[in-house]
């Protein structure tokens, strides 16, 4: 199952880094929900529509880091005596530090009966941030 979230997951961010929201979706329209139940594993959720539809839900957590909004401020002063004579000397430096985050993407698909399956017939494109 994780491996799966994994393939998912490199999927979605090779869809996104192609800059397109995630036509790996795509593929599976009009195809029995199986196929990417196959590539993918088990929905985490799945549950009907009030229409006689039914959703399908992927959640895939995203792991990244961001830079922080705080800089990173370091001072150092330094004061000495020696053979060539004293003095002192300043230094700042100014740095962006990271920090990592975790995004819950859900990703959907739509299907509606047919037989004893159900077939692609729609999606919900994922939340901005999400490839």
């Amino acid at each position: 199952m994780a491996r799966a979230r994994h393939i998912l997951t490199g999927l979605l961010a090779a869809a996104w880094l192609a800059g397109c929201a995630p036509p790996v979706l795509d593929k599976y329209m009009g195809r029995p929900i199986l196929d990417p139940m196959l590539d993918f594993g088990k929905p985490d959720e799945v549950f009907d529509l009030p229409d006689g539809r039914r959703a399908f839900q992927w959640k895939v957590e995203k792991n990244a880091t961001r830079p922080s909004p705080k800089p990173v401020i370091g001072v150092g002063v330094g004061i000495g005596r020696g053979r060539w004579g004293g003095g002192w000397s300043q230094v700042t430096t100014v740095g962006t530090s990271y920090e990592s985050y975790t995004k819950t993407c859900v990703y959907t698909l739509i299907g509606n009966r047919r037989g004893d399956t159900w077939i692609v017939t729609g999606q919900r494109r994922p939340a901005p941030g999400c490839a």
